[in-house]
């Protein structure tokens, strides 16, 4: 984005570390990044990266334009309390907390019957700390469009951004992309413990998995084909695909993954009972 805003990220874990750095990389200043640690290591290693730091919420918040709330979902509530007295009218907040409803943030940066309506909920993937992530986005009515297209050039520093209509969709997101490189990597430790088994070397049974997925992937993403075709075409009547295949039919690969996946998407539900109130 040509003019970043002002930002405080409130949590400096990985996800904000992530967030920095494609800022950073992308021309922001140093001195628009403003990050909230309780971690002294990682209170060291912001300092080192030229930004402001504070242990605790305190007056420079008043001073930024975005808010982006970057801690565990059972921290958020009393996260957020604490920086409420910081709020201008006219603050983006950002949350990337998993499972925490827009509702519920309204309500503890406002008032029950007023909530603060400029907020968008976020659920960004771990992958975008190499800048090639995914993050699902959703904002009520009372966000504006500027500051939705504010949190969209902030998010896209680190890939692919994807807008969907409300919290529940945001769930589905979290079982999907932001739970999705998880099942990946159970995928990829699969396909190297085969490799092993089959013989390979550890080194060559890496190489060739990470290779393979990292291809079929490109492709997927090149081709106007949908991945059911693509797979077809790789599968010979008889042959060693089709072997392997009917191994993961008979297993019901893809109803487990289905079924993984609305564990994540339900999970995600009962953190917002949780933590949200």
């Amino acid at each position: 984005m040509a003019t970043f805003p002002s930002v405080a990220f409130i949590g400096g874990g990985n996800m904000a570390n992530a967030l920095v750095s494609g800022m950073l990389a992308q021309g922001c200043p140093a001195e628009k990044v403003h990050v909230i640690e309780v971690a002294e290591v990682l209170q060291e290693q912001w300092r080192a990266r030229s930004v402001s730091v504070s242990a605790t919420p305190d007056a420079l918040l008043s001073q930024r334009q975005v808010w982006i709330f970057a801690v565990k979902p059972q921290q958020m509530r009393d996260v957020v309390l604490q920086c409420r007295a910081w709020l201008q009218p006219n603050t983006l907040v950002i949350s990337i907390a998993a499972g925490i409803s827009i509702d519920s943030l309204g309500k503890w940066l406002g008032e029950d019957a007023k909530p603060f309506g400029n907020v968008v909920r976020c659920m960004p993937n771990t992958p975008a700390l190499v800048g090639a992530g995914v993050t699902g986005m959703s904002a009520p009515a009372t966000t504006s469009a500027a500051d939705r297209e504010r949190a969209t050039a902030l998010l896209s520093t680190v890939g692919e951004v994807v807008w969907v209509d409300n919290d529940r969709a945001i769930d589905a997101v979290t079982a999907l992309s932001g739970s999705g490189p998880a099942y990946v990597f159970l995928f990829l430790e699969s396909l190297i413990k085969g490799g092993l088994t089959l013989g390979l070397s550890e080194q060559q049974a890496r190489d060739l998995a990470l290779s393979t997925l990292a291809g079929a992937t490109k492709l997927a993403q090149q081709s106007a084909e949908a991945p059911s075709v693509l797979r077809e075409r790789v599968t010979s009547k008889g042959g060693t695909t089709a072997a392997a295949l009917d191994v993961f039919a008979q297993q019901a690969f893809g109803q487990t993954v289905v079924q993984a996946m609305a564990a994540a998407d339900r999970r995600a539900a009962e953190l917002s009972i949780e933590f949200g109130k």
